[in-house]
């Protein structure tokens, strides 16, 4: 029988990451083809040798979706991250990518909720994480959760911008 299992990500788990990043973002945001913008965007962001040195320094920042033991989503926790909109101190949801297979099986959901839990944990009172304003999939699941529109911000790639909404949370103490 599968298992489905949440963790911490270690640094041996860096390559594997580095390809599930790379497979998420073409899937969701690679709408044109591949660019190389895009290509080097994905390439240097998502550089299995950055992923295990942000594992090295901040060990409780990276959290894995296992099946089977096998990564099949991440999420990442920025703690000291400021709200753009409201330019307050408030940790950051900076990734939560999920294969598409495993979509609607509880696997996103549960990555978020370990998530929330750790925040809590540590005394955090909310949470915030940036959503391309397309990825209408995404701002629906954050919007079941129970995560509010705060405004919009640019992310930048290279010469072009694209626009992303700012969500939050209140979290459960």
């Amino acid at each position: 029988m599968a298992e489905i299992s949440f963790r911490k990500a270690i640094p041996s788990d860096s390559l594997r990451i580095s390809v599930l990043l790379k497979t998420v973002y073409v899937q969701t945001y690679a709408v044109e083809g591949v660019t190389f913008e895009f290509a080097n965007f994905i390439t240097n962001r998502f550089a299995a040798s950055l992923i295990e040195k942000n594992i090295r320094a901040h060990p409780d920042r990276v959290l894995l979706a296992c099946f089977n033991e096998n990564p099949v989503g991440v999420a990442e926790i920025i703690y000291e991250s400021n709200c753009p909109i409201r330019n307050i101190s408030v940790p950051e949801l900076s990734k939560l990518y999920l294969l598409e297979r495993f979509y609607g099986k509880g696997m996103g959901y549960g990555l978020l909720k370990e998530v929330e839990k750790q925040l809590a944990l540590r005394g955090h009172k909310e949470l915030n994480l940036e959503v391309y304003v397309h990825n209408d999939r995404a701002i629906s699941f954050y919007k079941r959760q129970g995560y509010t529109t705060l405004g919009m911000v640019d992310f930048p790639m290279e010469s072009n911008t694209y626009k992303n909404w700012v969500m939050s949370k209140k979290l459960d103490q």
